[in-house]
């Protein structure tokens, strides 16, 4: 993630993704969310996806944990566990489109363990090939703000994303991903 102001991550953090990235061998990378935004497609059905994260503490909570598991092949929940500050967030998003390259779901997302109630969040995505385009809407504090969101994926394992939040804060970030599994 590029910003500015960065601060450091925590070294035990540090050391528990190195040990993680040297042990685990390469996996067909996957979008999980982009940099900050939510994204259209759905876990699989019974899969769990298992990620963490660590970014500018601008953007949310610095260090978390992510957990996403697939209940149906339309539904999906997600509990995201951050650290700094202590925060849990639950989210659940339906799919009611996929169709060739296109997918639209709606959810409720955000659903805070220290501030309250969801965000209600729907998505349109186009994806084709190495590119995935995201289009869509979330009602934060009151008022509808635009979500944009583009991910090229450049090898199996890396992946440049970018993207796009209006608000008060009008934020954007861009960052890239390795994704690796444990097992196969």
């Amino acid at each position: 993630m590029i910003r500015r102001g960065m601060r450091e991550t925590s070294p035990i953090l540090e050391v528990i993704v190195l040990a993680l990235l040297a042990l685990a061998p390469a996996a067909q990378g996957t979008i999980v969310g982009l940099n900050q935004i939510v994204t259209p497609e759905i876990q699989p059905c019974g899969v769990l996806s298992l990620s963490a994260q660590a970014e500018h503490a601008a953007i949310g909570n610095s260090q978390q944990l992510q957990l996403e598991l697939g209940v149906t092949p339309r539904f999906e929940v997600a509990w995201f566990q951050g650290w700094q500050p202590a925060e849990g967030l639950f989210s659940a998003e339906y799919n009611l489109l996929q169709q060739g390259p296109q997918l639209l779901t709606v959810g409720a997302i955000n659903w805070s363990t220290r501030q309250g109630g969801a965000q209600p969040v729907a998505e349109y995505g186009y994806y084709v090939g190495k590119d995935h385009f995201v289009a869509g809407s979330i009602r934060v504090d009151g008022h509808q703000e635009l979500l944009l969101g583009y991910k090229r994926q450049l090898t199996e394992e890396i992946a440049f994303s970018a993207d796009f939040q209006s608000g008060p804060g009008n934020s954007s970030t861009v960052g890239l991903t390795y994704n690796f599994t444990l097992w196969k």
